[in-house]
């Protein structure tokens, strides 16, 4: 139908001359929708207030261009009559309409009961209208505009009763056949007559309901796929339809029918970067002040500890007015200078906005683990080079076990704390899974064993060897080398730290988003007597 529309009318824009009117549904009428052919029964459309009824712009819920003010019905269909807003937008599609360029109304529906023919035809025998649209290729070639005019006045309307707000009939006079019982259960979607929308249930032989979706092969598959992946909420349903028929024996197998076999991809995120912080846990944490890079710690370190500062001294004295011992105490600061760990990613605005929220999700905990991974880092560090080398020792069990022998007490010697936590590397953790007496008999894995010397298993990191809380550290110096354990008195080392935190900043200049993680810290052995590395014969 062509549309006649002069020039002079469309440019009065005033309130009162922004009028269009057509049928927006033929009643007994097949139209090819996103569901396939579709049919709506006579009196199957339940239409709310017609103030509630918006009217589109190509089905664009964004894209408002005005809004409903009466609706007819009549035996062969349900015409509509709209008024436009004041908008430039609206006035385009108003000039557009004027044209015949976008000239179809079409209706978005949730589907309250439907039935499906032999031919595979749906018929919609009960809805609630949400929506019109005007747009460039209707469904149903019935439903297009038939009037615009400049005033309301000029519009011809049917004689048929108005359907107004009092006359609409309530949801609990819809007609729901009870034969669709079982497709009302999950036919509750918006359908529309011009772009995939309905989201109608067929009944099978099995007993189940399922979404009907119009994926017949695996090309049209993958573009739905395609589609779904870039927001298109209908393509997503279809996708995930066509994904659930793949489990029914009765569409076809696997292997035969590819369209319904489709790769799957899980929320699950496979990585091998999980960290935690096994050395720092086996030292004292201390909370960094709120302020200022430098913290000095004063400290009384004496020779017997490794240190040069001297403690008051007591010793006995006749009681015949001999002066008391009389030592004067000297001591020192401690500095610790903090650093900052921080890392970044620099991530396309578009893949923040379109991809899976996994990702952002996966993003932040992959920043936290690389922190974490960084300042367990600087803590061997500060062991390795500010903890007393103890002797010699072989590099097996036989020396693991005189290395704690002689260290653990060395340990409480130097620094009058006692060593209770020692770091091994996995290399030393093999060796005490893997330990056996003369007898074969496993030293630190057996249950109850008549001497047991720890507790050290494959599932866990930590554990006890000869009275010592086992750390099992995978960044600590590999091989049964040098540094590659460290027997610890926690009071005599220090991890200084401030919380982490987050932080994203755009980049305008090329759309992107720099997310980051920050903190600052520091490790200090306070006392290098009681920490003893590891030193390899």
């Amino acid at each position: 139908m062509q549309l006649t529309f002069s020039s002079q009318m469309i440019t009065a824009a005033d309130g009162e001359r922004r009028i269009i009117a057509g049928q927006i549904v033929p009643f007994g009428a097949v139209g090819n929708t996103s569901a396939g052919k579709t049919i709506f029964e006579r009196g199957s459309i339940q239409i709310p207030a017609p103030s509630k009824i918006k009217l589109l712009a190509q089905h664009n819920t964004n894209d408002p261009i005005g809004r409903a003010k009466s609706f007819n019905e009549t035996p062969s269909g349900i015409d509509g009559i709209f008024k436009l807003s004041a908008a430039s937008k609206a006035t385009d599609y108003l000039l557009m309409a004027s044209e015949g360029l976008i000239d179809g109304l079409s209706v978005g529906v949730e589907v309250l009961a439907s039935k499906e023919m032999k031919d595979g035809t749906l018929v919609v025998t009960s809805a609630i209208l949400k929506e019109v649209s005007l747009v460039e290729s209707p469904a149903f070639t019935e439903a297009r505009v038939l009037e615009v005019a400049a005033s309301e006045g000029e519009v011809e309307v049917s004689e048929t009763p108005e359907v107004s707000e009092e006359t609409q009939p309530t949801e609990s006079e819809a007609t729901v056949s009870e034969d669709t019982t079982a497709a009302t259960t999950e036919a509750a979607a918006t359908a529309e007559a011009s772009r995939p929308i309905i989201k109608a249930a067929t009944a099978y032989g099995d007993g189940t309901t399922r979404v009907r979706h119009g994926i017949t092969s695996m090309g049209r598959y993958t573009e739905h796929k395609i589609k779904a992946a870039l927001g298109d909420n209908v393509s997503r349903e279809w996708v995930s339809a066509s994904e659930d028929r793949s489990l029914i024996a009765t569409d076809g197998t696997m292997s035969s029918n590819p369209a319904f076999n489709p790769i799957q991809y899980l929320s699950n995120f496979v990585s091998n970067t999980n960290f935690g912080r096994p050395t720092i846990d086996a030292v004292t944490r201390q909370a960094a002040p709120a302020s200022g890079m430098q913290i000095n710690i004063p400290a009384l370190v004496t020779s017997a500890g490794g240190g040069s500062d001297t403690a008051p001294t007591v010793a006995s004295n006749a009681i015949d007015g001999t002066a008391p011992s009389d030592t004067a105490m000297t001591s020192a600061y401690e500095t610790v200078t903090l650093a900052r760990y921080a890392g970044q990613q620099t991530v396309d605005l578009a893949l923040l906005e379109r991809s899976d929220p996994i990702f952002f999700d996966q993003l932040a905990i992959q920043l936290e683990r690389a922190y974490r991974l960084a300042t367990d880092s600087a803590m061997i560090s500060a062991l390795t080079s500010q903890g007393t080398q103890a002797a010699t020792k072989a590099g097996s069990i036989a020396g693991l076990i005189s290395y704690i022998g002689v260290e653990a007490p060395a340990a409480y010697k130097g620094s009058s704390y006692f060593a209770s936590n020692i770091v091994t590397n996995t290399d030393w953790w093999s060796q005490l899974i893997g330990a056996v007496d003369t007898t074969g008999r496993p030293i630190f894995t057996a249950s109850q064993p008549w001497n047991a010397g720890g507790v050290s298993t494959p599932t866990s990191i930590k554990g006890n060897v000869l009275g010592l809380d086992l750390y099992v550290d995978k960044n600590v110096t590999a091989g049964l080398i040098d540094e590659s354990a460290f027997i610890i008195a926690p009071e005599t080392a220090m991890w200084f730290e401030t919380p982490e935190a987050f932080f994203s900043v755009n980049v305008v200049s090329n759309m992107a988003v720099q997310t980051a993680i920050y903190g600052y810290g520091a490790g200090k052995v306070l006392i290098p007597a009681g920490v003893r590395r590891f030193n390899l014969t």
